[in-house]
């Protein structure tokens, strides 16, 4: 299961599963951080939004994500890039919660807008 951002102490773990991920057109963000490795996560599901993908905090099969370990400044790059306002979880695009991974706590985005007629991705990874 996952815990809200501001309960939990500060992790240097992010799990991408989008543009972010090693190939994609966002990687250029991680530059410089640690790939720890891949893993796949029940505790999310995606959903295809087109040029990239949302996850909510619903049960899967297992997505892919990718595991890096990263610093505070690149913690905060990151939510300018997904617009995500740890002050206001709510009011950007995306919001910050822990999830559990094969390497430790992460933090994972998760998509605020409805997703209603998306396609959902309960298995494996978004493609884009």
């Amino acid at each position: 299961m996952f815990a809200p951002a501001h309960s939990i102490a500060r992790t240097p773990l992010v799990a991408v599963y989008g543009t972010l991920k090693r190939g994609l057109r966002n990687h250029r963000w991680l530059e410089g951080a640690d790939f720890l490795g891949s893993d796949r996560l029940t505790s999310a599901t995606l959903y295809d939004l087109g040029p990239f993908p949302g996850a909510k905090p619903e049960p899967s099969r297992g997505v892919e994500v990718e595991v890096f370990r990263i610093d505070a400044n690149l913690l905060t790059e990151l939510d300018r890039l997904e617009d995500c306002r740890p002050r206001q979880p709510h009011a950007g695009l995306y919001r910050r919660a822990i999830h559990p991974t094969t390497f430790g706590p992460a933090w994972l985005y998760l998509y605020n807008p409805d997703v209603a007629g998306c396609v959902a991705i309960r298995q494996g990874g978004w493609r884009p």
